[in-house]
């Protein structure tokens, strides 16, 4: 699975970890995630990312 990284703020979504503090499951893919969630840091929508 592809890691994702946020252009404003340098975060990195690792779909093997998830994002639990924001109910994302680990093992979540990227393109999984639900299109209304933001950088858990800088709260950039999904748009901001881009491949890693």
């Amino acid at each position: 699975m592809d890691k994702y990284v946020c252009n404003v703020c340098g975060y990195v979504y690792d779909p093997e970890a998830g994002d639990p503090d924001n109910d994302i499951d680990p093992g979540t893919k990227f393109e999984d995630i639900p299109d209304d969630w933001v950088c858990p840091i800088c709260g950039a929508s999904k748009e901001e990312f881009s491949k890693e």
